[in-house]
């Protein structure tokens, strides 16, 4: 009896930490599911009369607020980084694991200057962005994702790797593979939970990007976590609070399955660094 309800309770505490932390997403959802007339007259959580009207008004603006577009732009620029984010990490990680190479000023280096505010670098950025002709383009708004993601995918990679055991890799030496194979065949298979917890971390970090996107876009490569803002004055005469909620759902809900289809995985390779040693 008291094992029952002491999990009783922990199942309460549990949905009540849920419902607390997710109210946000789930007050947006519900105003995004109610007309105008009925978001002005009721504030709750209750909704009397459903609608999908305010999804079908964002389609109905595509010819001056296009969603999709907005949507593919963070896609692919969040892809694009995320994947170069990992590629340039990935070996160096493994140089400082293995060789301590510049791991004794490079790591604290990349990490102090991920702790300063992003806002410092948006200037010089834009004046070098705007010589080599890569405002509002996807792939200056990758390097831009590959940049803020470094830091991240270094740190989880050196903490993987340093953890791996060396006996695999001296056993691989000796049948005569070079760094480059190792690395490849040997190092890498061995990290792949790793390698898929920072491509999801990195994939919302760069889908959640604001400032940058704000800053070195204008038309067509807008993501959406800039375009979303577009939709709160998109009547003219004021904020269609169902349509920007709308709009908001629809820009969440990538990372958002990504996270839900994913979060073992993810859970699993950041556990690995705070359980070994």
């Amino acid at each position: 009896m008291r094992a029952r309800l002491a999990n009783l309770v922990r199942w309460l505490v549990f949905v009540l930490a849920a419902f607390i932390m997710n109210f946000p997403v789930l007050a947006t959802l519900i105003t995004s599911l109610k007309s105008d007339s009925e978001i002005a007259s009721n504030a709750s959580l209750w909704i009397e009369l459903p609608t999908l009207a305010n999804y079908r008004a964002i389609f109905e603006m595509a010819d001056r607020f296009d969603l999709l577009h907005f949507l593919l732009n963070s896609l692919i620029a969040s892809l694009l980084g995320s994947a170069m984010a990992i590629l340039l990490s990935f070996p160096a990680a493994y140089a400082m694991a293995r060789f301590g190479m510049a791991r004794s000023w490079l790591l604290p280096v990349i990490m102090n200057l991920r702790a300063v505010p992003l806002i410092i670098f948006a200037i010089p950025i834009y004046l070098m962005y705007q010589q080599v002709g890569l405002l509002d383009t996807r792939l200056g708004l990758a390097f831009i994702f590959c940049l803020i993601n470094i830091p991240l995918a270094l740190v989880l990679f050196y903490s993987s790797i340093i953890d791996l055991p060396l006996e695999i890799e001296e056993a691989a030496r000796v049948d005569g593979a070079s760094t480059t194979r190792l690395l490849i065949h040997v190092v890498m298979p061995m990290s792949l939970n790793v390698i898929a917890a920072t491509a999801i971390l990195a994939f919302i970090y760069s889908w959640n990007e604001f400032l940058f996107g704000l800053m070195l876009t204008t038309a067509s490569a807008t993501p959406v976590s800039v375009g979303a803002s577009f939709f709160f004055a998109a009547s003219g005469g004021g904020v269609r609070w169902g349509v920007a909620a709308a709009v908001m759902i629809l820009a969440t809900l990538p990372p958002l399955l990504l996270g839900l289809f994913m979060y073992r995985q993810a859970g699993k390779s950041l556990a690995i660094g705070a359980t070994k040693g």
